[in-house]
């Protein structure tokens, strides 16, 4: 049997469960290549390493996800998925076990759905990362917005204000 063109099989996909859209499927395969490769470049090369098995645990994949999706929305995340119909972790498994069952992806005996279960959620890993918050160490700005990618953000101060001239 000849290999299907991912987008055909998404467009398959979707005409039998329209509860998410066709860039969600994208975005869980990328968010996959995304995992695999993290735990490739942070596993110590033991056999047994999830990236060199070539599979991940729901969890495992959970994290990649989580991660893919700041780095690429940032503080809209929640947003772009939302109106994909991604709402909690239980869609992200819902699409992994749609593409598994069109040949898409492959999973082990060990594999099910409620892997996907108790996730994050979705206000924690998407909302409050970006959150603005009063500095609890005295060492930011307060108000000041934390994300992932706020790495040594600089401490701000207004400008003075020039001495008004009194002459005449």
């Amino acid at each position: 049997m000849p290999k299907r063109d991912f987008s055909e099989v998404v467009q398959e996909i979707f005409q039998a469960d329209p509860r998410y859209s066709v860039e969600s499927y994208t975005f869980i395969r990328e968010g996959l290549d995304y995992t695999l490769k993290h735990l490739r470049r942070n596993s110590n090369a033991g056999a047994s390493a999830p990236s060199l098995r070539g599979h991940v645990s729901g969890q495992e994949l959970l994290e990649g996800i989580r991660d893919y999706a700041l780095r690429e929305f940032g503080p809209m995340s929640k947003t772009v998925l939302n109106e994909w119909g991604i709402k909690k972790c239980e869609d992200f498994g819902d699409i992994v076990f749609n593409l598994v069952k069109y040949g898409v992806l492959g999973k082990t005996d060990s594999d099910s759905l409620s892997d996907f279960k108790h996730g994050f959620s979705f206000h924690e890993a998407f909302v409050k990362p970006f959150r603005p918050h009063a500095d609890e160490a005295g060492s930011g700005a307060e108000g000041e917005a934390s994300s992932p990618r706020a790495k040594g953000a600089r401490k701000t101060h207004p400008a003075k204000k020039p001495k008004p001239e009194h002459g005449l």
